[in-house]
């Protein structure tokens, strides 16, 4: 499968845009904006933003490893920790709303997007078998 073939399913388009809206709002919720060095930060918005940013860039790379995997118990591992990712990153944004952001607006548009993606991923892990 090349890479504009990979562009072209849809689960791999959500977990893109997922990608993008989590970076958005790790930027803007963390209290240090160098989005690269969150892990330095004693802070727990800090520490939120940056497992929220990390399981949102896993998701796309583990589409990626099943669906180029010859092995249904690799393909399968990958499905399974998507759906583990996609816990954690709803579990983030209610960590986030619990440590005071006021913008809760840009957490559900996130979680509105998170439930968009899982409809998507529940046809992908379909077809996947």
């Amino acid at each position: 499968m090349s890479n504009k073939n990979l562009q072209q399913i849809p689960i791999y388009k959500k977990a893109m845009n997922l990608c993008f809206m989590s970076r958005e709002i790790a930027s803007y919720v963390s209290l240090n904006k160098d989005l690269l060095k969150l892990y330095e930060s004693n802070s727990l918005r800090d520490s939120i933003a940056n497992s929220l940013l990390t399981d949102a860039i896993l998701i796309p790379q583990k589409i990626v490893a099943a669906e180029f995997s010859k092995s249904s118990s690799e393909r399968m591992q990958s499905i399974s920790f998507i759906n583990i990712m996609i816990r954690n990153i709803n579990s983030y944004c209610l960590g986030l709303e619990k440590d005071g952001v006021k913008e809760t607006e840009y957490l559900n548009l996130l979680r509105s997007e998170i439930r968009s993606f899982r409809k998507h991923y529940k046809k992908w892990k379909i077809s996947m078998n």
